[in-house]
């Protein structure tokens, strides 16, 4: 189990070192603070576990630390001190929102079981959190298509394992819902899960939130921090867009994944790491390889178990039981319905944007009409694509024709024509160029020569 990190905020030199000597004998890693505004410095780039402060100090008081890291990180416990004990004190520091309060001169036994407690605290609140998590996870997962059905079923038996999953699907198909039910059904659950948008932050930063860094491995690098894979020690790390991760990092976090240890940025000595890795991307990574932008090794290591998110285009007999979850969601105890015909209507749509694009308009049907039952001209038409669901397979296909000559008309090539078909052909196979191959008729090698994407 990782050491838990404590932040020791004190103005006075000699009681800071006796503090910070006698937690690191107990086990902590201490980051230590002269000032409530260091503090915060340090709070903002690392999510301690507790931290102890003295209250009075110059500057901010540790009163105005309690309360802006109530705004900074609100699971965090403070435990204050200060050698003006008395009730008022108290109630104050109680008031800001402290966890405990202790007073000047204390026995060192006094001190590490307060902060104990304020850890023991904490476990129990992450605990009940991830209780309530586990109770709501697989009710987020909504279908009973088919495939649905079918992903359901490869969540159940995946859950209990410890391989790496791979979920692929476009976007808003709900696949963080999906590697959630994974983590809070499995051995795990009781655990960590850390999920991390590789698209969010900029690579540079991004191999030290992945890894961790020492203090001093580069400019900004004011105290060590450690990385999401030690964070998630025992649990599960949620990679999202691990399609759009660069090729340097993808070299390095398939180095942690064969070995099962981390290398902090700046630092000489690896971690050992416990840690169930479970990424996810709306890219098609056959093409990302064939481009040469995703290491082939690596997707071997991601992709021991696929899933796959069908488009919500693909299975609109999952639209009403949708809809009725986003109704209860977003109307509270108020009992309201769409009709048939609204169900209908929206079932009849592409959605592009998937269930989010569907909670979207319901939730905006909700929010623009006041009526129980919602019928089609309650819904937000100028928001909604008229466009109808066109099979691409069919050539008569009223979708595909039409782009076809629209095509035409702009003055396409017979070439590019053909590239469009191929472009349509992928989408609908999801990038399976085997399966594309078969239904276009020709050989695979063709294929992969004409693919327009390359």
């Amino acid at each position: 189990m990782a050491a838990a990190q404590l932040l020791l905020v004190e103005d006075d030199n000699a009681m800071r070192e006796m503090l910070e000597s006698l937690f690191r004998q107990e086990g902590y890693v201490v980051s230590e603070a002269a000032s409530a505004s260091a503090a915060l410095d340090l709070a903002r780039e690392t999510d301690f576990d507790v931290v102890l402060s003295d209250i009075k100090m110059p500057g901010k008081s540790g009163l105005e630390l309690v309360g802006e890291l109530r705004e900074l990180r609100p699971d965090t416990p403070v435990v204050l001190m200060t050698a003006f004990g008395s009730i008022d004190t108290a109630v104050d520091a109680m008031r800001a929102g402290a966890f405990g309060y202790t007073t000047k001169p204390f026995q060192p036994e006094e001190v590490i079981r307060t902060v104990k407690r304020a850890l023991d605290r904490r476990a129990v609140e992450d605990a009940n959190r991830k209780l309530r998590d586990v109770a709501t996870s697989f009710k987020e997962l909504i279908g009973d298509s088919p495939s649905m059905r079918n992903v359901f079923s490869i969540i159940r038996r995946a859950a209990h394992v410890d391989a790496s999953v791979l979920i692929t699907g476009e976007s808003g198909t709900g696949k963080e819902v999906v590697a959630r039910t994974l983590h809070h059904h499995g051995r795990r659950a009781q655990k960590s899960f850390l999920p991390i948008n590789c698209t969010a932050i900029p690579e540079g930063l991004l191999e030290s939130e992945l890894f961790g860094h020492v203090r001093g491995a580069f400019t900004g690098a004011i105290a060590t921090k450690r990385g999401l894979f030690e964070r998630a020690d025992g649990g599960t790390l949620f990679l999202d867009e691990i399609g759009d991760m660069g090729a340097g990092l993808q070299a390095k976090l398939l180095r942690v994944l064969q070995d099962h240890e981390v290398r902090p940025v700046g630092s000489t000595q690896a971690v050992k790491v416990d840690v169930r890795v479970i990424a996810a991307t709306n890219r098609n990574l056959d093409v990302e390889m064939e481009a040469g932008r995703f290491r082939e090794d690596l997707y071997y290591r991601l992709n021991v178990i696929p899933i796959h998110l069908p488009p919500l285009r693909e299975r609109p007999e999952d639209v009403p039981s949708l809809v009725e979850a986003f109704v209860r969601k977003h109307s509270g105890d108020r009992a309201r319905r769409f009709s048939r015909d609204a169900i209908a209507r929206l079932q009849s749509q592409v959605w592009r944007g998937n269930a989010r694009e569907l909670e979207n308009v319901v939730e905006r049907t909700l929010a623009l009409s006041d009526a129980d039952l919602l019928n089609v001209s309650d819904l937000p038409l100028d928001s909604i694509s008229d466009e109808p669901i066109a099979d691409p397979r069919d050539p008569n296909s009223g979708g595909l024709v039409q782009a076809l000559a629209d095509a035409a008309r702009n003055g396409l090539t017979l070439r590019a024509l053909e590239d469009l078909y191929i472009e349509q052909m992928l989408a609908v196979t999801g990038g399976k160029k085997g399966e594309a191959a078969r239904m276009l008729g020709i050989d695979r090698k063709t294929l992969y020569r004409r693919d327009p994407s390359h």
